[in-house]
């Protein structure tokens, strides 16, 4: 029997080991939710796919993405991050990384947690879209728009809102499997 998946998940092993486990299922866990964000931005100019060849360089050198710890991280743990070949290595996004570090634990402390804040773009409940071919996916939307505007207004960086919509699709705040996939109907709740 063959499986039928999102087309772009059918391009490499780790693109389909993710969609099979991880793309468009609904997330709530704040350090998770975090990590995501934090990946999106990192994926600016460059293909998912290389950011997840470097997924584990990165919750090494940030500490599984505890952002109590990385908005601690001094200038010199900055350069030294700036030497792994494993992440990108690029100082404005490195920087940003810590910068989100520490905005992040403000949300936090100012909702109790990261996940309601985020999930206030799509009021609570997942986006369940009905595209059948992935050509149909938007690069941005109002909600992505919305999201973008006041992550930057906080002070977050490299969240636009093509970078915004991404996290929206992998975190499952909007279901963007499409209908023929057998993910599809998996990630509805």
């Amino acid at each position: 029997m063959t499986t039928h998946r999102c087309p772009w998940a059918d391009t490499h092993p780790l693109n389909a080991a993710y969609h099979d486990s991880e793309w468009g299922v609904p997330l709530y866990d704040d350090q998770r939710l975090f990590e995501f964000l934090i990946l999106e931005g990192m994926q600016a100019g460059l293909s998912w796919l290389t950011i997840l060849k470097k997924r584990e360089h990165y919750r090494k050198g940030f500490h599984n993405f505890d952002a109590v710890s990385i908005a601690r991280f001094t200038e010199k743990k900055q350069l030294a991050l700036l030497q792994d070949p494993g992440i990108i290595r690029n100082r404005l996004k490195v920087a940003s990384i810590v910068n989100n570090a520490k905005i992040y634990l403000d949300v936090i402390e100012e909702y109790g947690n990261f996940s309601d804040y985020i999930w206030q773009f799509v009021e609570g409940k997942p986006i369940v879209n009905r595209w059948k071919t992935q050509s149909e996916f938007p690069a941005t939307t109002p909600q992505s728009d919305e999201m973008s505007r006041a992550l930057k207004k906080r002070g977050f960086k490299f969240v636009g809102s093509t970078i915004c919509y991404a996290y929206m699709q992998a975190t499952g705040m909007v279901n963007d499997h499409v209908v023929s996939c057998f993910r599809y109907e998996e990630t509805i709740t």
